[in-house]
């Protein structure tokens, strides 16, 4: 298990106050016990969740240009039809997956291909499975041509408590399946558009793996 170099300056951050943490509680409460077990553990507490939050566990792939693999680990929330309007302009299925805290929140690339698209977007931090978090949240959106001509699109979406999205691809990038493309700090959502002719391979509510789980294949 590896630590992920986006939770770098966090996990800085988490040892430099569970030092002043652990130095004011010895320093003012040496005499109660108690007192300074109940510090310690709110240092440990702190630390692990950083280190667990940030973990980069070694996944395996077998790269398969018909599948469309998981971007990232979470649960299905949303399987439908949609009209796409900031790319396609035309009608594509969605599917979304929430990440919670506990996830992983590395994000992969779904498919490989050539990043067509890649684009920043402002906006406000909704609860990630409100229905308008897609369009109105801060997010990013990137679309990868796969060879056999067809198009996914994929956005990154901040949540309540994720304020921090991380996106290196760029245009004209060669994406390779299963490679990372991004990060997004501390819970959110990620929604794939695809066509409407692929054949659905994970049902709503169902957990799902980056890098592992096959979401669909192109017809």
């Amino acid at each position: 298990m590896k630590f992920h170099k986006e939770g770098i300056p966090s996990l800085i951050i988490t040892i430099i106050v569970v030092a002043i943490i652990n130095s004011l509680t010895c320093y003012f409460f040496c005499a109660y016990p108690i007192v300074l077990w109940l510090g310690y553990l709110l240092s440990a507490f702190l630390l692990i969740t950083i280190l667990q939050f940030f973990r980069s566990p070694n996944r395996g792939i077998i790269i398969n240009d018909n599948h469309i693999i998981a971007p990232a680990d979470g649960k299905v929330v949303v399987i439908e039809e949609v009209t796409e309007t900031e790319y396609f302009k035309d009608k594509r299925l969605q599917i979304s997956i929430f990440m919670s805290p506990i996830n992983v929140h590395i994000n992969r690339y779904p498919i490989s291909g050539i990043v067509k698209y890649s684009k920043y977007h402002p906006g406000l931090f909704l609860v990630a499975w409100h229905p308008k978090s897609s369009t109105d949240n801060e997010r990013t959106t990137i679309v990868v041509e796969h060879k056999n001509g067809q198009a996914v699109l994929f956005r990154q979406i901040a949540g309540a408590l994720a304020r921090r999205i991380v996106n290196y691809a760029k245009e004209g990038d060669i994406a390779v399946q299963g490679n990372e493309f991004g990060f997004i700090k501390f819970g959110s959502r990620v929604d794939l558009l695809l066509p409407l002719n692929v054949k659905v391979k994970v049902n709503l509510e169902q957990k799902v793996r980056g890098r592992e789980t096959i979401i669909a294949t192109f017809e």
